[in-house]
């Protein structure tokens, strides 16, 4: 850079930054630099220097290839060895192979998300943390993953030894009671307990997790007092004359109140482990979401090693999911904007929505919302990449096109005015496609023949053209 193109020991430095880190858009804004000079900035270029234009354009489309990815053949090598032993062990070793990825990023939550997606995707069932089977970090369990006990929130890597070792010691945790009794405060506060619960680790005990969460606060006040008097249980002379006012606790005295709603349960799950274990709010439609994405909140987060996202700035992009967050400001000229976060299958990610676009959409932007945006990504180095919002489609309002297949076209025509009394009883918006099977002929109905696509509507749609006959699709988002 320096001899060719005149560049300063300083400049030529921050190319060879922006090479080793493949950053592409930097490459090409340097490349008229490079070739015809850049006197405002004390560049010479390689034309001032006696070198052709042909032959720079050559240099620097190698320089361009080198960027996007390139090793001198020692570094190559090792890499296809380590490539080469990865694939043999996730291909065999499937199950074993993902534990020790999840270990090895455990406090990294929305990577943990992301591979833990991968890992349903390969049939890879992740049980929840378990107190009498977890390890530090996850681990196998036949066929599944066992979710670490360390990933859990305000538990340090002190209170998991202490677990393991006892257990160890003097075998399995028998009740909510016995781990109390056992661990002492010194090891488990309130805190820790709390999240031990409400992730999951203490399933494997007797009761429910509603049930222990509204019984521990009293065991361990319980236990605190017996520590006090210096032998647990030993009673005090106030004990002696108490009577049946307080009790001992005992570890079955649970409170007849079932479990909590799935909406909850899932919740807490998310509060103690940053991510959800039993399911996800999103699972009832991921089929459609990973459909109609064309980026998860994942790709928007900047890689370890490189600072940039996997998106791009100023590329348009369709996100979908849960709304977890809105917050709306006043600009400098006295309008509103919002800042949503919305969460997928593989984290969190930030919105960005301008007034003109809140103004059209703030409807569909409620905090627990379903909805899929598209928009324009807003990346810049070393942090999250942003979405600036263009428009918002709830999940409802997601095009469908109804599929009737028929036998023939003398079926269709014997059935057609059936199928127009349905649609004039359920009106709506979802186009309607005819198949004719022994002509091998599709129909599309008019625009002013769509229905409303219901439980009650394919109900009767089944009973005149058979359950297999009749399918629904979802129809693209436009990206």
């Amino acid at each position: 850079m320096r001899d060719l193109g005149g560049y300063s020991l300083g400049r030529s430095d921050l190319v060879r930054r922006a090479m080793s880190k493949k950053k592409t858009a930097v490459m090409e804004k340097e490349r008229h630099n490079f070739i015809y000079g850049n006197p405002e900035e004390g560049v010479c270029g390689c034309i001032a220097n006696g070198i052709s234009e042909k032959t720079a354009e050559t240099i620097y489309n190698e320089m361009m290839d080198f960027a996007k990815y390139a090793f001198n053949k020692s570094h190559a090598a090792a890499y296809a060895v380590v490539s080469y032993q990865t694939a043999w062990l996730k291909y065999y070793y499937p199950t074993e192979f993902m534990a020790a990825l999840l270990t090895s990023i455990i406090e990294n939550s929305s990577k943990i998300s992301e591979y833990i997606l991968t890992c349903r995707q390969m049939g890879i069932k992740i049980l929840p943390p378990d107190i009498n089977e977890g390890d530090w970090g996850f681990t196998t369990a036949g066929n599944s993953i066992r979710f670490g006990l360390s990933a859990i929130k305000s538990v340090g890597k002190n209170v998991v030894l202490a677990i393991i070792e006892e257990r160890e010691k003097n075998g399995s945790f028998r009740s909510l009671k016995d781990v109390i009794d056992r661990l002492g405060s010194r090891e488990l506060n309130k805190r820790t307990l709390e999240n031990f619960i409400k992730s999951g680790a203490l399933d494997s005990l007797p009761g429910t997790r509603k049930q222990k969460m509204l019984l521990y606060p009293q065991l361990m006040d319980q236990k605190n007092r017996d520590q006090k008097t210096g032998i647990a249980g030993q009673m005090t002379l106030f004990d002696l004359f108490a009577g049946d006012e307080d009790p001992v606790m005992k570890e079955e005295d649970f409170p007849d109140v079932g479990e909590y709603e799935k909406d909850l349960y899932l919740a807490y799950e998310k509060e103690s482990l940053g991510i959800y274990i039993s399911g996800h709010p999103m699972e009832s439609w991921q089929e459609t979401w990973q459909k109609q994405i064309s980026n998860t909140s994942a790709d928007f987060v900047p890689d370890e090693e490189t600072g940039a996202a996997r998106v791009m700035d100023g590329m348009t992009a369709v996100v979908g999911g849960i709304i977890t967050g809105k917050t709306v400001k006043i600009t400098r000229t006295n309008k509103r904007m919002a800042f949503i976060t919305l969460e997928d299958l593989t984290g969190s990610m930030e919105v960005l929505v301008f007034p003109r676009d809140l103004e059209k959409n703030e409807a569909f932007l409620a905090e627990e919302g379903r909805v899929f945006i598209k928009g324009r990504v807003n990346a810049s180095e070393n942090a999250a990449a942003k979405l600036i919002c263009e428009r918002v489609i709830p999940l409802e309002a997601i095009p469908k096109r109804l599929w009737i297949r028929c036998q023939d076209k003398d079926f269709w025509y014997s059935h057609e005015k059936a199928l127009y009394d349905i649609i004039d009883e359920f009106p709506g918006n979802s186009m309607i496609s005819i198949y004719l099977a022994k002509e091998r002929a599709k129909k599309n109905l008019p625009i002013q023949w769509r229905m409303t696509i219901c439980a009650d509507s394919i109900k009767k749609l089944n009973n005149i053209f058979m359950c297999d006959n009749v399918k629904v699709i979802d129809m693209p988002i436009e990206k």
